[in-house]
This record gives C-alpha cells, sequence and structure tokens, in this order.
C-alpha cells in the first residue's frame, strides 16, 4: 500500500507543478512582454488580462512546494540545500511582480519603477524557475541520505540553458494569451510577438532535449531502449501537431488555438521530462519511495488533499469562467 500511495503523491505533486507552470506561466510572461506595450493604455490593458486571475495561480506553487516538504521530506530536504539561490530568487522576483500589480494603480510620478518591478521581476522568476529545472535535471549530488555538492552547483552551462528556454516558453504563454484576450493593439503586437516567442521556444526546447539524454546514461538508456523509444518519436511528432495548430490558429485569427497549442507543447515537454525521471524523485540518486513519509502521513495528507484539489479546481474554472472573453480597454482591475 505505501507504493500505491507515494506513487499517487507523486502524480499529485506533478499535477501542482504542471498546473502551476502553465497557469502562472503565462501571467509571467505579459509581464515578461510587458516594455514591448507601446503606450500606457496598451500596458495597462496588458496587466489587466491577469490581473484577475495571478494570485489563484500561484497557489498551485503552493501546493506544490507544500506538498513536497509534508509528502516527500527528504526530497525537500536534499533538493532544497542544492538550489537555495534559484529559489530565493524566485520568491523574490514573485514578491516585487506582486506588489507592483497594486503600488503602479496607486502612484503616477513612481509609476516607472513599479513597471520595471513587473518587469525584472517576472524576468528573473521565469529565468530562476529554469536554472532550477536545469540543475534537477542535469542530477544533484547525494551522499548519506544528504546533498554533497557544492553551493554553484546549480550554475552550468545546461542550467543557464534551460533558463532562457523557460523564458522564452512563458513569454509565448503570454504573447498567446494576450492574442485570446485582446484586440486593437495590443493584440496585433501580440500576434507578432506569437511567431517570433514560438519559434524561439521551439529551437531551445529541442536543444534542451537533444542535450538532456547525454547528462546521465539513465535518460539515454530510457530514450532509447525499447519500448521507451516509441515515445522518442511520439512526443516530437505531438509537438510538431501542435506547432502546425499553432501556426494555422494564428494565420486563420482562431485567437485561442495559439494559446491552446504553446499549453500543449509545455504539457508535452513535462510528460518528456516525466519519462525521463521516473521513478526518481531526486535524480539519479532518490526514487519517490526512498524519499516519501510515513504510510501514516501519506494517508492523512491524502484525506485532505482529496478536499482541498477538487476545491481549488472548483475556484480556479469558475474564476476563469467569470472573466472569459477579450478584456474590455475600458474596464479595469483598479
Amino acid at each position: 500500500m505505501m507504493f500505491d500511495l507515494a506513487f499517487i503523491w507523486a502524480g499529485l505533486i506533478a499535477f501542482a507543478v504542471l498546473a502551476y507552470v502553465i497557469l502562472d506561466g503565462f501571467d509571467l510572461g505579459v509581464g515578461i512582454l510587458f516594455p514591448l506595450m507601446p503606450t500606457e493604455a496598451d500596458k495597462d490593458l496588458a496587466m489587466n488580462t491577469v490581473a484577475p486571475v495571478w494570485d489563484g495561480n500561484e497557489t498551485w506553487l503552493v501546493l506544490g512546494g507544500g506538498g513536497l516538504f509534508a509528502v516527500f521530506p527528504l526530497a525537500y530536504a536534499v533538493v532544497m540545500p542544492a538550489l537555495y539561490v534559484p529559489i530565493i530568487v524566485m520568491l523574490l522576483a514573485l514578491v516585487f511582480r506582486g506588489v507592483a500589480f497594486e503600488f503602479r494603480w496607486r502612484t503616477r510620478r513612481g509609476k516607472f519603477l513599479w513597471d520595471i518591478s513587473f518587469f525584472g521581476g517576472s524576468v528573473l522568476a521565469a529565468f530562476a524557475q529554469g536554472l532550477a529545472l536545469g540543475a534537477l535535471v542535469q542530477g544533484i549530488a547525494v551522499s548519506e541520505r544528504a546533498y554533497a555538492g557544492g553551493n554553484w552547483d546549480w550554475l552550468t552551462p545546461f542550467s543557464l540553458l534551460t533558463g532562457v528556454a523557460l523564458v522564452a516558453g512563458y513569454a509565448l504563454l503570454g504573447a498567446t494569451w494576450l492574442v485570446m484576450k485582446t484586440d486593437g493593439p495590443v493584440r496585433s503586437i501580440a500576434h507578432r510577438l506569437s511567431l517570433w516567442t514560438g519559434a524561439a521556444t521551439l529551437v531551445l526546447v529541442g536543444l534542451v532535449s537533444l542535450i538532456t539524454p547525454f547528462l546521465n546514461p539513465l535518460y539515454l538508456e530510457r530514450w532509447f531502449s525499447f519500448p521507451n523509444a516509441l515515445f522518442t518519436v511520439m512526443v516530437p511528432a505531438a509537438i510538431l501537431i501542435a506547432a502546425l495548430v499553432f501556426l494555422k490558429g494564428l494565420r486563420d485569427n482562431r485567437d485561442a488555438w495559439p494559446f491552446l497549442s504553446a499549453l500543449a507543447l509545455f504539457v508535452l515537454s513535462f510528460i518528456g521530462l516525466g519519462i525521463s525521471f521516473y521513478p526518481y524523485m531526486v535524480p539519479p540518486s532518490l526514487t519517490i519511495w526512498d524519499v516519501a513519509a510515513p504510510g501514516s502521513s501519506l494517508w492523512f495528507l491524502l484525506a485532505g488533499a482529496l478536499v482541498l484539489v477538487p476545491m481549488i479546481l472548483a475556484y480556479t474554472a469558475y474564476a476563469y469562467w467569470v472573466f472569459r472573453g477579450k478584456v474590455d480597454p475600458e474596464a479595469g482591475y483598479h
């Protein structure tokens, strides 16, 4: 039964992380693209597209991080010392970015400072998440169930590449979100940016995907041994289909298609990451079952999750339903 509970919780944590990436990803993307909006009215409209939902999106980050601490305490104890710097940078960036939502509406003289905070916080948060992802993928040194690496092991050419790739990917989500949620000049700018960010994301994801199998013999065997080699063909094929739908949506002015295609790209990349990692929670040393809490704790926490997670899903779905459709430039969050 311990096997089942640990596996279920690994799935819940993975779902929370994916939900955070695809939901908070587009509003971080709007912040990344913020300086490219030419007028104050355009900036206001771009921010208003995410203002009603951005704080709810970050609920999934709390669930993923808190769940990891409670359910896989050994993984938390190993991963956090390895990634202290990018995690702290990410959290500080999210704080500055969140404050900017409120303060930029309350001042005229200092508004440019909060614009910088919104943009800088978005870029730094995205880049720090990419650094942390890259460090985790390349492996964390473990000895006697504790972190055994140095303070700067997270900083490598590969982690820098994943950091840039995630910034580009979030910018793609932000651009396609603005295409879906706005009209007029902002939509026109976002439409052009979608093509550029889409091309950059595909190139960078391709580079990361080509390098990853050679970081660890485990990944190489996982991707190129039968029957897993079938996924090596299927995942890129699915990404190609998503790219074609993305281009058709932009060409035919089907405004929801590019955003949904960009989400599909992230989901497929996440599936590929899961194929590489499983069954390790801290590659290449600690499996899901090595780091899981006692069975009684898993049962107790699962009972709470069965109530909490549907509630979060329900209010998230309701919020997006209430604020569906194009955003009216005359209506404002402030």
